[in-house]
Formats: structure tokens, C-alpha cells, sequence
């Protein structure tokens, strides 16, 4: 099924007799449990149907090539403040995420320490609910936000409440000037310093840990990047890409075991210790040790360890159940919250449960 509109897609979604699978370029295809339906595309649902860059918002279908928005933005000296991942390259897609998947899964890269998560950037949103209702939340400017908050609720949800048609979102100027600082350095000094220039004066956004050294992002107009650049010191990188490789992660293109962990940054280093006696790699710590790319051997340590320490862990690729197991009172909200958005069980059942 192709709908071709937002109402043909309603009609489809209200006469479907069996579960759907939900699926925009296909880029993020293998993340998430397995679902059982027929193929429901949206990428008949594409365009960008209004971008106001002097009010800084951006209104796009669902199924619009993320690439697209990304280069409408650029001719205005714009962006996507949460700086959106691709998963495609280290699942092996193709690499064709579109605007709505990317909402779907909430994607978002470094600059999130900085910008927020990209439902932090969401402020409008059009969906269609397991019984083939259209629904509107949100609206074009922040002040027109009102009620219960469902923009930020579908972000996230990965097609379990709703499936997305059109999103809408504040976007922002790029930086005029950007400088990436190197600190060749041991792992548990390195990240000690991630979070100490997180914790500072110098408007970080960026903090990683990979290849022996930390990396620290700033970003902002000429002079003050090159005042705090002194301030905080280091080796000045000249490389685009190191950003966009954290982000996408493609060096784990090959691994069969990939786990993504989102734990206190001051416990970064104890639970890679752990993960490294167990025979697990660490080739990348983000978000100043929040954020932690593990691969290795096909077994759930890396899931046993981060629950010793209060953090949760995501399976990107493995033979595991991609998210972790909420708590009991956790999982009655969800499970209530599916029933009243998808009473049916028809959309990407079992996708995250």
C-alpha cells in the first residue's frame, strides 16, 4: 500500500483487517523488533509544504527525504538543531532516512547535549491513529503549543501510536564559525574531561571519546570560539567529518552485535570496564560518556551490566529484543497508551514490546 494523500492513508488504516508494517526510505529497515503486516509505504507522502526561515520554522510530509530538508535549510544558512543520525550505515541500509522516520525514532546525534533531542525541536505534528483517525497537535509556533502534549509523545514512538504525516519545527542559524578540539589522553582522564567542559563557562556541543582522545565541539561567531578554544585548550582538528562519524557511527558497519547505552556520563567509565573484561569494544563515547556504542559477542552482558548501574540498553543489530524491558508500572502506561492510540494492535505490533 502507497497512499498517495493523508486521507487515502486514513482510509487504508481504518478498512485494514491484519497488522501493518509502517515504512518511510527503508534506511532504519532491521531497527526495532520485528513486525508481521503488510508493507504500509509513505513515501508517496513527500514534500516540504511550508518553511518560513525568517520565523525559523520548517513544515514537511512525512515521507520527505531528510536530505531534502536538510538542503532547503542549507540555502538559508539553517539546520536541524539536533543534529539527526542516520542508521543506515552501520545497518547497512541504503542511506534514504526520511523526515518522518527520523521523528519516529527520535534521531539524535551530539549536538543533543547542547539542542535537545529532536522532539525538543518537534512543535507540530498530523498523524493517523489505529482507527483511522486524523489527528493535529501542536502548530507552527512554539505559543501555539496548547494541550496535551502528543508532538512529543509520537516522537519516539516508532510507529506504534500513530502513523506521521506531516511535522513541524523550529529550526536554527548554523554557527558562523565551528573549531573540534583533540585531547590525546587515557579513557577514564578523557572522559573526566568531557564532562568538566560540559560543566564549564564555554558553551560546548559537542563531547566525545574515541581513537585515545577526547573531543570537545564549539561552536558560535568567530571571536568567541577562538576565545574559548584558548580557554579550554588542545590540539585544533581540521575535519569535517568527525562529527557526522560519531553521529552514524559507519565504522560499526561490519559488527553482527551492536549496542547503544544511555547511562550516567560518571558511570561511563566503570560500566566500560566492565564491558571490557567481558570481551566487549567501546569505540565510542558520546554526549560527554552518556552515550556509549558497544560491540561484540552475540549474548545481553552489555544489557546485564548497564542494569547494575541504572542506564538502559538499546540492541541496534543483534539477536535480542531491541529495547529494554520497562519496569511494571512503565510498561501498564505504554501498554494503556497503545490501546486508547491503537486499539486495533495494527500498527507495527510488537515493534517495541
Amino acid at each position: 500500500m502507497t497512499p498517495k494523500s493523508e486521507a487515502e492513508l486514513a482510509q487504508m488504516i481504518a478498512d485494514a483487517k491484519s497488522p501493518l508494517e509502517i515504512i518511510g526510505g527503508g534506511s532504519r529497515s532491521g531497527l526495532g523488533n520485528a513486525v508481521t503486516g503488510a508493507p504500509l509505504h509513505l513515501g508517496a507522502l513527500s514534500g516540504i509544504t511550508l518553511y518560513d526561515p525568517d520565523a525559523l520554522t520548517l513544515i514537511a510530509q512525512a515521507g520527505t527525504p531528510l536530505a531534502k530538508v536538510e538542503a532547503a535549510l542549507d540555502e538559508q544558512n539553517q539546520m536541524l538543531a539536533f543534529e539527526p543520525l542516520s542508521h543506515a550505515p552501520m545497518l547497512g541500509n541504503k542511506d534514504n532516512p526520511t523526515i518522518g522516520g527520523m521523528v519516529a525514532v527520535n534521531a539524535s546525534g551530539p549536538r543533543r547535549i547542547k539542542a535537545g533531542a529532536c522532539r525538543d525541536s518537534l512543535i507540530g505534528v498530523r498523524f493517523v491513529n489505529g482507527s483511522g483517525h486524523i489527528i493535529k497537535n501542536g502548530g507552527r509556533v512554539m505559543k501555539n503549543v496548547t494541550g496535551y502534549d502528543l508532538v512529543k509523545l509520537m516522537a519516539g514512538s516508532h510507529g506504534t501510536l500513530g502513523v506521521i504525516t506531516e511535522v513541524a519545527f523550529k529550526v536554527l542559524p548554523k554557527p558562523e564559525t565551528t573549531a573540534t578540539l583533540r585531547f590525546e589522553m587515557g579513557l577514564e582522564e578523557g572522559l573526566a574531561k568531557l564532562r568538566a567542559a560540559m560543566g564549564s563557562p564555554y558553551d560546548v556541543s559537542g563531547a566525545a571519546y574515541r581513537d585515545g582522545a577526547a573531543l570537545l565541539r564549539i561552536e558560535g561567531l568567530g571571536q568567541s570560539v577562538k576565545y574559548r578554544a584558548e580557554k579550554l585548550g588542545g590540539e585544533i582538528v581540521k575535519d569535517n567529518t568527525i562529527w557526522k562519524d560519531i553521529a552514524d557511527m559507519p565504522a560499526l558497519a561490519g559488527a553482527s552485535n551492536i549496542w547503544r547505552l544511555s547511562v550516567k556520563p560518571g558511570d561511563a567509565f566503570a560500566i566500560a570496564g566492565a564491558l571490557h573484561s567481558a570481551g566487549f569494544e567501546t569505540p565510542v563515547f558520546d554526549w560527554s560518556g552518556g552515550l556509549i556504542w558497544v560491540t561484540g559477542e552475540q549474548t545481553d552482558t552489555p544489557r546485564q551490566i548497564t542494569s547494575r548501574f541504572g542506564g538502559h540498553a538499546t540492541c541496534i543489530k543483534g539477536d535480542f529484543d531491541t529495547f529494554h524491558p520497562e519496569t511494571a508500572p512503565l510498561a501498564k502506561i505504554s501498554a494503556g497508551l497503545r490501546s486508547k492510540f491503537d486499539p486495533r494492535t495494527i500498527l507495527n505490533p510488537g515493534r517495541m514490546n
